[in-house]
C-alpha cells in the first residue's frame, strides 16, 4: 500500500516518520498480528503526529476503504447503536493504520468468534503521578505471587508508558462477567497482602499514589494496548512483552522503543510466543 506524505514526522523528538512506522510493522507483522487478528480495535489516531490533535476511533466507516480491510459490526448496548469495528488481520491493514495516523492500537481481549469470552484475564497496574516505577515492579511481583499460589501461568509486558500489564491466558472459555469477578477477587487478595502499595480505588484521589490494580479491563468492549504496538510518547516507546526474570529493580520501560525493539526481538524472540498454547483453568466457587 502506497503511503501518503511518508516523511511526515509522527514522533518529532525521536525523528520517527510515517514511513518508519509502516516499515516497522511490515518487517514485524508476524510478531504483531497474532495479538490483533480478529479482535475489534479501538484506534487512537494522531493524524499530524503526537504533538497534534488526537482522538479515539471505534466506529470505522470509510466507503473508499481498500478491499483488504475487514470490519465487524457489534451492537453497543450502552448507546443502542451499531459500531463498525476495524479488524487488523494482515500486513496491509497495519500499513493502512500507519498511513492514517493510528499510532496506538487497542484491541479487545476477545475475538470475533467468541466476543463474550476473552482469551485473557488482564491486570493493568496503573501508577499515580508521584509513584516510582520500582513500586510498579513490586506490585507486579505481588500480583504474580497470588497468581502462582493459584497455579495460574501469567505473562507480563510494559504498557509503553509508566505501567505494567499482566495477562493470564484462559482460552476463551469463560464469560467476561465471570472473568471480571474472578479478577476482582484476585486483586482484592493482592491488596489485602499489600495495603501500603496497592489499591482498588478507581479515583486517583482515593488511592493516594498507590498502584491501582485495574481489573475492570476484563469487561466487554474494554481494551488494552496491543503487544509490540507503539505509544504516543516522545521517544516512540513500544508496549513490550517481558520475561518475568526481567521484572526487577532497574527495569526501564523507556528503553523499549521503535528503534530498539527489533534488536531485542532478534536476540530474545517473543517471550509471549507460547501464550496461546498455555490456557489456564479458572476454579469458580459454587
Amino acid at each position: 500500500m502506497k503511503l501518503t506524505h511518508p516523511d511526515k514526522l509522527y514522533w518529532p523528538e525521536a525523528k520517527v516518520t510515517k514511513a518508519a512506522l509502516a516499515a516497522y510493522y511490515t518487517r514485524n507483522s508476524r510478531v504483531v498480528l497474532p495479538y490483533l487478528t480478529d479482535r475489534p480495535l479501538s484506534l487512537k489516531r494522531y493524524p499530524e503526529g503526537i504533538d497534534g490533535m488526537s482522538f479515539f476511533q471505534k466506529n470505522f466507516v470509510d466507503e473508499g476503504a481498500p478491499a483488504f480491510l475487514t470490519t465487524k459490526t457489534i451492537r453497543a448496548k450502552t448507546v443502542r447503536k451499531n459500531v463498525h469495528y476495524l479488524l487488523c488481520n494482515n500486513t496491509q491493514t497495519l500499513r493502512y493504520l500507519a498511513n492514517n495516523g493510528a499510532l496506538e492500537l487497542h484491541p479487545w481481549n476477545s475475538r470475533t468468534s467468541a466476543l463474550d469470552k476473552p482469551d485473557f484475564m488482564v491486570f493493568d497496574l496503573d501508577p499515580g503521578e508521584k509513584t516510582q516505577f520500582v513500586d510498579v515492579i513490586n506490585a507486579a511481583r505481588a500480583v504474580k505471587k497470588v497468581l502462582d499460589e493459584k497455579k495460574l501461568t501469567s505473562f507480563i509486558k510494559t504498557s509503553g508508558k509508566r505501567g505494567l500489564h499482566i495477562y493470564v491466558p484462559i482460552g476463551a472459555r469463560y464469560s467476561y462477567d465471570k472473568v471480571r469477578a474472578y479478577a476482582r477477587a484476585l486483586a482484592q487478595n493482592v491488596v489485602e497482602q499489600n495495603p501500603a502499595l496497592t489499591s482498588l480505588a478507581v479515583h486517583p484521589k482515593d488511592r493516594r499514589d498507590k498502584i491501582y490494580i485495574d481489573y475492570l479491563r476484563n469487561s466487554t468492549g474494554q481494551t488494552v494496548i496491543a503487544p509490540y504496538c507503539t505509544r504516543a510518547t516522545p521517544n516512540a516507546t513500544i508496549s513490550t512483552p517481558l520475561e518475568w526474570s526481567e521484572v526487577k529493580k532497574g527495569l526501564n520501560p523507556n528503553k523499549f522503543t521503535i528503534k530498539t525493539i527489533e534488536k531485542r526481538l532478534k536476540k530474545k524472540g517473543d517471550p509471549w510466543r507460547s501464550i496461546f498454547k498455555q490456557p489456564n483453568a479458572l476454579s469458580f466457587s459454587k
